[in-house]
């Protein structure tokens, strides 16, 4: 038992903190999924979950450094009654988020991990059941770990990592996510990503006196009533499916996908910094000179942006995208892409607006 507990004690501290490290790359993705329950709470439970919205990112980033920090106090066996429990509360917490989101489809991916692993509902509850039942078996079993530091010097080791924590959560805030694991990366093409990497395969599932059958090829036996179609290999799916820039009058995406391209999204208007119009509107009248083509992309109304643009300055043509495309392209508001035949060369953060010449350099 007591190779048992020490094992669960190493297993369940490292998870922590690489789940808390993983959130902090990207606290504006995690907080994005707390809007998630949030709306699905505030629907399903009680409208007062709808409340929580505005504080999505503190929650974000509070929840992320508490991982890391309860992860690194209990490696350290510090207050080791108290973290304890701490734990089991919170495994408690995320517990019930995946098991709602799992029994009700209602959040398909609980962002346990980010962008990094991607996990079904019903991985996410599982894997939660086995980290509620460990951290069960180290509270029954904890005499078999004792402290080997200090009282003053585990408070000291969690104090700095409390502060480390929220300082890399609040830089990746203020800037973009460290390591970008989503598909529109520096580096993909999003043409290629678009297309099946392989032909997909199906299979049909029917139904015959009340039971269930699945084929690879259609039956021929009319006796069989078609329930669905399922792919077999979905992994070999585009990775990316809903990318369309458009207009008032026509589609925009094969445009915006060829040539050299200076994106300029803005998810809304209402939330966007209208002080980083200044720099950025230096180096939009830089770019046309240098032959890059600059444009906007917007989820905002006509009429909405029609009046932002007029307010900052922005003097180039604009084009419509949806909301949750942008926000999974680009982690701020505003914020700079560029692209070359479809192939994102640069990402910008509006506090990181480059100068041209760092631009040409990526071409």
């Amino acid at each position: 038992m007591k190779f048992i507990s020490k094992f669960f004690w190493l297993f369940v501290g490292v998870l922590f903190i690489f789940s808390g490290l993983i959130k902090l790359n990207d606290p504006v993705g995690t907080a994005i999924k707390l809007e998630e329950y949030f709306e699905v709470f505030a629907t399903d439970i009680a409208p007062f979950f709808k409340s929580f919205e505005p504080y999505a990112l503190f929650l974000s980033i509070f929840l992320s450094a508490s991982e890391i920090v309860l992860g690194v106090a209990l490696l350290v066996r510090f207050k080791l009654k108290v973290v304890l429990w701490l734990l089991l509360i919170m495994i408690v917490f995320f517990t019930f988020l995946t098991f709602y989101s799992a029994f009700y489809n209602k959040v398909t991916d609980c962002g346990c991990f980010g962008d990094a692993i991607v996990l079904t509902p019903w991985e996410s509850f599982t894997k939660d059941i086995v980290l509620l039942v460990m951290i069960v078996v180290l509270i029954a079993t904890r005499r078999y770990l004792e402290p080997f530091v200090s009282p003053a010097s585990g408070a000291i080791i969690t104090i700095i990592t409390a502060a480390l924590s929220v300082a890399v959560g609040w830089y990746a805030y203020e800037h973009l996510p460290y390591l970008d694991f989503r598909s529109y990366k520096i580096g993909n093409n999003i043409p290629e990503l678009m297309k099946p990497s392989a032909p997909l395969r199906y299979k049909y599932v029917m139904v015959k006196d009340g039971e269930e059958e699945e084929f690879e090829e259609y039956p021929m036996d009319t006796t069989y009533t078609f329930k669905e179609m399922v792919a077999i290999n979905p992994e070999d799916g585009p990775k990316i499916t809903d990318f369309n820039v458009w207009n008032d009058e026509s589609d925009f995406t094969q445009e915006v996908l060829t040539g050299t391209k200076l994106l300029i999204l803005v998810q809304s208007v209402e939330k966007a910094d209208q002080q980083s119009f200044e720099s950025i509107n230096k180096l939009v009248k830089a770019a046309e000179k240098a032959g890059i083509t600059p444009l906007a992309v917007t989820s905002s109304s006509t009429q909405d942006f029609e009046k932002f643009r007029h307010e900052v300055n922005l003097a180039v043509p604009y084009y419509f995208g949806d909301g949750t495309v942008l926000k999974t392209i680009m982690r701020s508001n505003p914020g700079l892409v560029l692209l070359q035949d479809g192939t994102v060369k640069g990402k910008w953060h509006y506090n990181d607006t480059p100068e041209l010449e760092e631009v040409q350099e990526l071409l």
